[in-house]
């Protein structure tokens, strides 16, 4: 059997898969905080061997060998890189400008985000858009007397020029993160966050770090080359239709 079909099969395979991460990636292009997903590629494993078994002639099958080269998308990594800082005037929307996010407790644990958009409840305290407490560099919710609030850059609070706290920031590898909703993380299990050394910037909050001019380019092309993968595809299932339909009649 030619191992075209393969290539085209897996390249068909793995542009469907990620037309559903850059539909993602484009949909959240407004999305405070948000963090784009790359695609990641494996070979396609046979027999439990590695790429790299296949390709040194280890593996049983000889089949194998020959088709398990082609790639496949094996999964999506965080892109950890810094969205757009907009202004918005409101002293408690905060950005952070470097590696880092932002601790929140939520009812399902301690959430990461680096959706800065927060608000003081009745109560003084610092919350997200959805009420939750946001922590402070001890994981501990931040209350807030009555005054003006001013935050430098390390995160340190001050209202009416008295200390008061530091809003928490946390460095995370992005391998350490999975995804929740769309700007929210959660820390893997066992990963103890550790302070961040990015700076913090008051009345502003940071946007998406997928824009929607490339996330429209990025889409398209893969829309293309799914097209072209299936097209590939295509001719050679009727070739295989042909070959067998000739092969048949001789028997």
């Amino acid at each position: 059997m030619d191992s075209g079909l393969y290539a085209a099969y897996t390249g068909l395979l793995a542009r469907t898969q990620a037309l559903d991460t850059a539909a993602n990636n484009l949909a959240n292009a407004g999305t405070n905080g948000f963090r784009a997903q790359r695609d990641t590629f494996r070979g396609v494993m046979a027999s439990g061997f590695s790429y790299d078994q296949l390709t040194a002639g280890q593996a049983g099958s000889q089949v194998g060998q020959s088709v398990n080269g082609f790639g496949v998308l094996g999964s999506s990594v965080m892109d950890l890189g810094q969205g757009a800082v907009v202004p918005t005037g409101n002293s408690l929307d905060l950005a952070i400008s470097g590696q880092g996010f932002f601790a929140v407790q939520t009812a399902n644990g301690v959430r990461y985000t680096r959706d800065g958009a927060f608000l003081k409840s009745s109560a003084g305290q610092i919350q997200t858009q959805q009420r939750e407490p946001v922590l402070d560099a001890q994981m501990e919710p931040m209350t807030l007397p009555s005054g003006v609030v001013e935050v430098s850059p390390d995160g340190t609070v001050s209202v009416d020029s008295a200390v008061v706290g530091k809003v928490g920031t946390f460095a995370i590898a992005g391998r350490d993160l999975s995804m929740e909703g769309t700007n929210r993380y959660v820390a893997a299990t066992g990963v103890t966050p550790t302070a961040s050394d990015a700076q913090v910037k008051q009345g502003a909050v940071e946007g998406s770090n997928m824009d929607t001019v490339h996330g429209t380019m990025q889409l398209i092309l893969i829309q293309r080359q799914a097209e072209m993968m299936q097209k590939a595809l295509g001719v050679f299932s009727n070739d295989f239709d042909k070959t067998a339909v000739e092969e048949i009649g001789k028997v």
